[in-house]
């Protein structure tokens, strides 16, 4: 998926929707991704992320948080892969931004339900 297409879901991020979608799928969504979301969710709070960064994130936990989506969530197996793959583009933009602080963020969140 690419950026641009990414960023037009920012408009349905909310972070009571990305948690209640990680509650509910963590374990269909897997580690994976589910840590990918959270490196993101907690770069997307942090002061020292860029706006234009941001925006990106904004747009990939927008398209998690989706529920009509390129590929739909209740396919068996398949239904996050479009996710994973909207969240990695993402992380490859934003990887020089994500600090240990961030790292360890997600790493306690993930600790929790793994």
């Amino acid at each position: 998926m690419k950026q641009n297409e990414i960023k037009k879901y920012e408009g349905n991020y909310s972070d009571s929707g990305f948690w209640g979608k990680l509650a509910k799928f963590a374990l269909k969504i897997g580690e994976p991704v589910v840590y990918n979301a959270l490196l993101l969710f907690y770069l997307l709070k942090s002061p020292n992320c860029p706006v234009q960064q941001k925006t990106l994130i904004l747009g990939a936990l927008g398209y998690l948080i989706f529920p009509v989506d390129l590929i739909p969530d209740a396919i068996l197996l398949l239904g996050f892969t479009d996710d994973a793959g909207a969240l990695a583009t993402v992380i490859k933009v934003v990887k020089n931004n994500i600090t240990p602080e961030v790292e360890n963020q997600a790493k306690e969140k993930l600790a929790e339900w793994f």
